[in-house]
């Protein structure tokens, strides 16, 4: 009997496909054909990064210089009864400039890393 056709890709090959999809020129017809699978799954892979679902290794450095970002920490607030009507708000929030971005309270350090990794190389 033939198996199902199915292969199960290591969450690490998942990332580093997408990864490659990213760089200068790249396409996810030529990448896809690099790795053996249809460009549509890599596309859902690519998708599932956007949601955060997907963690992305962290690009090399090249010969550009670090870039650091201001780190500004706020006492928290005191605890407050939540309001019914109200949902409590435990996110975490990046600004950068005009942007703001809301991660849940649980975000991985990684992650968040990334995203900062990510936001300054934009600059």
């Amino acid at each position: 009997m033939f198996g199902s056709g199915l292969r199960r890709w290591p969450e690490k090959v998942k990332a580093q496909a997408v990864a490659e999809t990213l760089e200068p020129g790249a396409t996810v017809n030529a990448v896809a054909a690099r790795y053996g699978m249809k460009p549509n799954q890599l596309s859902a892979w690519r998708c599932l990064a956007k949601e955060g679902k997907l963690v992305l290794p962290a690009a090399e450095m090249s010969d550009e210089p670090t870039a650091f970002a201001p780190v500004v920490l706020c006492e928290p607030k005191p605890p407050q009864a939540p309001h019914p009507s109200r949902q409590s708000d435990d996110s975490l929030r990046l600004v950068f400039g005009d942007v703001t971005i809301a991660l849940a309270a649980d975000t991985p350090a990684v992650r968040i890393a990334e995203i900062v990794h990510a936001l300054g190389a934009s600059s």
